[in-house]
Order: structure tokens, then sequence, then C-alpha cells
């Protein structure tokens, strides 16, 4: 049977005023002043900064080109003959002066031995008249015979004496063309395919090349460069924002296709001074060396151009880099009393993982690093000092 039931009504008030009293003594067992107390404040934010620091900052940039030969000789005959011998293997390496073809040399080994029969007799006829002409002097004094065959002696031995010069040249021109019977190499490179088989007629100074002599070291690499980079980078250097070495040579990393980096460095040679109407670019000429044979030209590679280094850098990672609602780059500071501060900042360029900042920080600050999302302009933060990234320096070196 219920309690209620069992209870007459007065009974059942006063269990009911008594559980009501309970209840409020169990409330007021709180302690004396605690509903009037204020919340305790959230602990200081752990946030992770960088504190910045003045350093050198290599600045580089990545532009597209293409390899080029260094040199490429197109061998033609200088003779005209049938073409007796080929005196190399395709696709290997010649040096300068090696023969490459021979011309059947008989025709002019016959021209030579002709030239040298016509000098030997026009030098005999010089001979003759010289020997005429000695003989007359002392005649012509003694009134044997007259000036006048003394003057025909000797007209007859100077044009004997030109006899002999024109003969000589002959001969010369007759050596020189049998020399061209064996064609030369010009320069040191990797021949291509021949153009021309064992049996061939040749011509002098024909249209279609024997040969292609393409020599591969050291290689050019022309590269693209916007013209408003190229004044900046000028406008940098004449400021003296920007340090360039005494000899004011850029030097260069080549990336290949498959992205891998070639091992040998090479050397800004020069730019264009005329500006691509098409593209607003101006081409850049490196020269890198190239002994294996690695690089051939036409090939497409990205140059990695060292443009100088900036002596006094301040570099922010970008991670502690944010945006704000108008688009302009920010960051959190943590000043000396622990309260994060918002600065707008103005950024030059991207050099590896950190951003160049030109304006909005200085020496000294500590840039929130770590905690970003969790604070906001005027709390109050524990910060901690970030440790040294391994690959920093590194990164400093590969920005574009």
């Amino acid at each position: 049977m219920p309690l209620a039931a069992a209870l007459p009504a007065r009974g059942t008030r006063r269990v009911v005023a008594a559980l009501g009293l309970l209840a409020l003594a169990a409330c007021d067992d709180k302690p004396p002043g605690a509903a009037n107390a204020a919340p305790a404040p959230p602990p200081p934010t752990e946030v992770t900064v960088v504190t910045l620091r003045h350093q050198p900052a290599p600045v580089t940039t990545v532009l597209p080109g293409r390899t080029a030969a260094y040199r490429v000789a197109e061998v033609r005959p200088q003779v005209g003959g049938v073409l007796r011998e080929r005196l190399f293997t395709e696709g290997e390496e010649v040096t300068a002066g090696q023969p490459l073809f021979r011309i059947d040399p008989a025709p002019f080994q016959a021209a030579l031995e002709t030239a040298e029969a016509t000098l030997a007799r026009a030098e005999a006829a010089a001979h003759s008249a010289e020997i005429t002409v000695n003989r007359y002097r002392p005649l012509v004094r003694a009134r044997a015979v007259s000036q006048q065959d003394l003057d025909v002696a000797e007209a007859t031995l100077r044009q004997a004496e030109a006899d002999v010069a024109s003969a000589r040249a002959a001969v010369d021109t007759a050596r020189i063309n049998l020399g061209y019977t064996v064609v030369n190499s010009p320069i040191a490179g990797r021949t291509g395919r021949s153009s021309v088989t064992v049996g061939a007629l040749v011509t002098a100074s024909q249209a279609s090349a024997l040969v292609t002599v393409t020599q591969l070291d050291p290689i050019y690499v022309d590269v693209t460069q916007p013209s408003a980079a190229l004044l900046r980078q000028r406008r940098d250097v004449a400021e003296g924002v920007l340090r360039r070495d005494a000899a004011d040579r850029a030097s260069a990393v080549l990336i290949l296709e498959d992205g891998t980096e070639y091992a040998r460095r090479g050397e800004i040679q020069f730019s264009e001074v005329i500006v691509d109407q098409g593209t607003g670019s101006v081409t850049l000429r490196a020269v890198f060396p190239n002994p294996d044979g690695l690089l051939m030209p036409g090939m497409f590679v990205r140059a990695r151009v060292e443009e100088g280094v900036i002596d006094q850098a301040l570099l922010v990672p970008q991670q502690a880099v944010l945006r704000t609602p108008r688009g302009e780059p920010m960051t959190y500071v943590v000043n000396a009393q622990g309260v994060v501060e918002q600065r707008v900042l103005k950024t030059s360029r991207a050099i590896g993982t950190n951003w160049l900042v030109t304006e909005g920080l200085a020496a000294g600050d500590r840039v929130v690093l770590e905690g970003v999302l969790r604070i906001r302009p005027g709390a109050r933060v524990n910060a901690s000092e970030a440790p040294a990234r391994p690959g920093q320096v590194a990164d400093a070196r590969t920005g574009g």
C-alpha cells in the first residue's frame, strides 16, 4: 500500500515540507561568497615563435630553357671529284683536323705536277734572261751593244720573273687543291649521319653537307626571363640591395627533364639586348660543362639562376604568414609582455620556404610559427622558441 495512501492528508503535507527543507539545507552548504565569485581566466595559449635575425639570403630564380650546341660545323668538299673513302664511324667523337673523307686525288696530283713543270720552265727562262742582262751591261759601256738591246733584255728578265711568280702561285694552288682531297674535321665533336657514300660524285661548295660535326662540351643553355624581372634585378643591383660577385657572373644549376639536378654548375655568359615582342622576355645564354655528353642539343631544361645575395634579409617562414580579409599578408608577433600583436607585411619574393619581408617586421621580432589559429590580437600567450630547422639554409638557396 503506498505511503501517501496510508498517511492522512495532514501527515502528507508535513513529509513534503520536511523534504523541501532538507534540499534547501543541501544548497546552503556552498562556501560563503561563492555565488558572487568571477570565473577563473583561461590559461595562456601555448605557441611556438621564431625570432627574426638579419641574414644573407641567396636570391635565385628558375627559368625555362633549351640546350644548344656550342659549335656546329657542316662539312662540305672544297674540290670536286669521286669520293673514294670514308675515314670515320658515324656517331663517334672526332678531333679537330682529323680526316673524314678522301676524294680521288689523281687529277689534282697531275695538276700539281703540271704546275711544277711550268714553274721549272719559267725559272729556266728567267735564268737565261738574267744571264743575257749581265752580259750586255759591260758591253754597253764598251759600246759593243746598244742601250736599246740592254733595255729589251732587262724587260725580258722582268717578264720572266713575273712568269716565275705566276707559276709558283699555280703550284701552290695545285698543292692546296690536292690537300683538299682529304676532307678534315674543322672542329672537335661528335659526327652525325653521313649524307654520301663511297663512289658518290661531290662538287666544291655543294649545298648538302657531307656530315655534320657537333661540339657538345661545353654546351649552351638558352633560358628566357621576363623583361620586368630583369629590370627589377638590375635596379636592385644598382641600389645595392642585391650584391653580385666581382666578376658580375651569375652561376646556374640545371634541372633536367626528369626533375633531377645536373651534377655540374654553369655560368650565365650574357643576355640579349632585344626583348621578344611576342613573349615580353629576354634570352639569357649559359654555358655548362658536358664532358660525359649527357646533355644533348634541343633538350628542355630549367635553370636555377643565382641572381645575387641580399646581405641584410628578413626571412619569415611561409607557414607563419596569413591573409587579411583584404588579401594583405599579415602575421602575429609576441611582444615583450607576452601579448599577441597583428602586423601587416610587405613581401617581395619567396626564397625557399620563406617570404622575404621588406616592411612590417624588424630584427628581434618574435613571429608566431605554430598555434596561429588558436590566438587573436591582444591575447596573452606562453611563447617558446622553435628549434632551428636543419634545411633552413638549403631552403634559402632553392627559392624561385
